[in-house]
């Protein structure tokens, strides 16, 4: 045994004591290795190994605990570790680095945040003394520490980036919360007010009730006293009758009587006044029973004066109660029109907070959209192609459509959306279908087709119809379904592709397929009138002939939408007239259908002026949206703004607003227009489904034909 003493800096211990056998030790096992020729395992290797024999009899009295050297439980138990090792000599280099430890752990202020790093610095050091003091074992405890330092660094790493999420997660989170108990208030107060309203509405139908009870109970006392009156007139009048009756019988006895004490006094015959008799009594009786039949058949009969007297007091109380359901049917719509202003106030509540929500959320300093670039596939190449032109919220729909196409690609099936009236009819199905995982490419393509198919005969099914009917006809009955499920979640997704968007809006009913034909024919005919001036078919034209062509093609446009198309085209306010114009690539698209700018800024400005077209019918017809719009009034402000309007269009126009057909909408005049209305928001909503453009300029004041 042998000592070496080593001057270090830091505090470190100065003694190391180092077994003499080690190197004969270390080269034995080595011979061994090589005579076995087989791997030892590490613990037999520990084992067999002579470095020092001290750990091997007292391997739990290391000062490694996770506890603080200072502590009464670390005293404890370092008496009782130095009871049970008074026979073992302890190596002095080893309660050196265990002072060296412990004085280190005292001296850390473990009440900051960063405790755990500086507890684990001086076990660094311990490690960093081994490692220099073994150099036979350096490389791998050197290999070991890095692996550990990595992955400490690593889990830094993740603690830092996680740290912004949760503060973010908090102010979320509070904000949320927030915004939940100010809606919560305002539901509690708007739904005690409702309550009160409505505790008023019963108060007054328990009101109309008392009252129509008192006079059914009136009515009925006076038909129980008309009754009774009834049954007293009925009772005098038998009883008059039966007095007529016997007096008229005393009247014939005593005239029989009269007769048989003087038969020579009227000069007859006794038995021809007998046979008189006789007969006339069989009359009286005849007649005794007919009034008898009178009575059973009429007794019930009430007398006119009566009848007519009761029946003008139950035609009062009729009428008393007509003007009282009219008055609760208008208190009733009175109502109804309540709620409905309600629900506007309410939708509009909801407008302004979403408004002023995109005001903040727009106000906060921009972002940084270029680390977006290593998040998208492509890099920052496929990044700036996507990003070019686009504004902050064209390009947060730009990353949910490479988002969302990353989870679409990882879902395999498609749950079904049921059977319900709210389902659209091709989307029909229970259970799950298959998610075909076609590419956008393929997509566009399909749709391409199902619109050349749609135009090249005319249909008359509806749109959504035809396009499952198209599925069937292409993939067959099994996988149409599938097939339908897979286009509606890309189309809805890919919102930016101008093929998807469109096909979209026409599939769910939200624009007509007219919109689609007009444009595409409006393309057609620009491309027409280019061709026509291109004598020399080479597809080039001069910046003043595309000018022209654009100006004679779209009269009412103005100055500033001709220079932008221009400009989408190509042109630069730089450039001179005679620069040439490759027109057939402004009518390209590419593989996705994409069109090109010119293209987009044509279908930009069409939406804007529909939109301002709109918006000053809205002006004509009056500001408030619940206005009720008969179709004279509609006609008239549609001729106020375009007088140019032909009959045809003006009657397309009004057939969509009021979703009627062409011929049932009332002539101009007749008095059927006043009872077809409907709310102007109603009108506006149904015209901005539909083709709706300007005819003519406003100033032209002739009639329509």
């Amino acid at each position: 045994m042998r000592r070496m003493f080593l001057r270090r800096s830091n505090q470190r211990p100065s003694v190391v004591t180092i077994n003499d056998s080690f190197v004969q030790e270390g080269k034995s096992i080595q011979k061994r290795k090589l005579s076995q020729k087989r791997r030892t395992p590490p613990s037999q290797f520990y084992m067999g190994s002579h470095l020092s024999p001290w750990p091997m009899y007292a391997s739990g009295q290391t000062i490694l605990p996770n506890r603080k050297p200072c502590s009464e439980d670390y005293r404890k138990r370092a008496g009782s570790w130095q009871q049970q090792s008074l026979g073992i000599a302890k190596p002095r280099y080893l309660e050196q680095l265990e002072n060296y430890l412990r004085k280190e752990l005292l001296l850390l202020d473990l009440s900051t945040d960063s405790a755990q790093e500086l507890r684990l610095q001086p076990y660094r050091e311990i490690f960093e003394f081994f490692i220099e003091d073994f150099k036979t074992y350096k490389p791998l405890l050197s290999s070991i520490k890095n692996a550990y330092e990595v992955m400490l660094a690593h889990q830094r790493e993740k603690i830092r980036a996680l740290e912004p999420l949760k503060s973010k997660l908090v102010t979320v989170n509070e904000d949320c919360n927030e915004r939940i108990l100010a809606m919560r208030a305002e539901e509690r107060y708007e739904i005690s007010m409702l309550k009160k309203e409505k505790m008023n509405l019963l108060k007054l139908i328990d009101k109309k009730n008392e009252e129509k009870v008192s006079l059914q109970s009136e009515v009925a006392k006076l038909r129980k006293n008309l009754a009774q009156e009834y049954l007293r007139y009925l009772s005098e009048r038998d009883a008059r009758k039966i007095l007529i009756t016997d007096l008229n019988e005393l009247r014939y006895q005593r005239e029989d009587m009269s007769l048989a004490q003087s038969p020579g006094i009227w000069g007859e015959d006794p038995m021809k006044l007998t046979l008189a008799l006789k007969m006339t009594r069989q009359d009286l009786t005849r007649t005794q029973m007919e009034l008898n039949t009178m009575k059973a058949n009429f007794g019930d009969v009430v007398p006119r004066r009566d009848f007519e007297m009761q029946e003008k007091t139950n035609k009062d109380l009729q009428e008393q109660l007509d003007s009282l359901r009219a008055d609760y049917e208008e208190v009733c719509k009175e109502h109804e029109i309540l709620l409905q202003l309600h629900m506007s106030t309410l939708k509009e509540r909801d407008q302004f907070y979403a408004e002023l929500q995109e005001i903040q959320r727009t106000s906060t300093p921009r972002p940084d959209w270029t680390k977006c670039e290593d998040v998208v596939a492509g890099g920052p190449e496929r990044w700036q192609m996507l990003a070019e032109g686009k504004n902050s919220d064209q390009l947060v729909d730009v990353l949910l459509e490479e988002i969302g196409e990353g989870l679409l690609r990882e879902k395999d099936f498609f749950p079904g959306l049921g059977y319900g009236e709210a389902i659209p009819p091709f989307l029909r199905f229970d259970g799950t279908v298959e998610n075909k995982k076609p590419t956008k490419k393929e997509v566009v393509n399909l749709l391409k087709d199902t619109w050349k198919e749609r135009l090249a005969e005319e249909q008359k099914e509806r749109f959504s119809d035809f396009f499952f009917n198209f599925l069937e006809r292409r993939f067959g009955p099994t996988d149409a379904m599938a097939w339908a499920y897979t286009i509606f979640e890309n189309i809805k997704l890919f919102r930016s592709n101008e093929v998807m968007s469109q096909f979209y809006a026409v599939l769910m009913g939200k624009m007509k397929e007219s919109v689609y034909i007009n444009q595409k024919e409006t393309k057609a005919q620009l491309l027409k009138e280019m061709t026509s001036v291109d004598s020399q078919n080479e597809g080039l034209l001069s910046m003043e002939q595309f000018s022209t062509i654009l100006k004679s093609t779209f009269p009412f446009k103005k100055e500033e939408q001709i220079q932008e198309l221009m400009e989408a085209g190509g042109w630069h306010p730089n450039s001179s007239n005679a620069d040439l114009l490759n027109y057939r690539s402004l009518f390209m698209e590419d593989d996705e259908g994409q069109s090109d700018p010119f293209v987009q800024k044509l279908w930009e400005q069409y939406v804007d002026e529909k939109e301002a077209y709109l918006q000053e019918l809205k002006q004509e017809l009056g500001q408030d949206l619940y206005n009720e719009i008969t179709p004279r009034k509609l006609r008239e402000a549609l001729m106020n703004i375009d007088p140019s309007l032909d009959t045809q269009t003006l009657n397309t126009y009004m057939s969509q607003a009021f979703q009627i057909p062409v011929t049932d909408l009332p002539e101009e005049g007749n008095e059927k227009e006043e009872d077809i209305k409907t709310w102007l928001q109603t009108v506006m909503e149904r015209l901005q489904v539909d083709d709706i453009r300007r005819v003519g300029p406003r100033g032209e004041l002739e009639p329509a034909n």
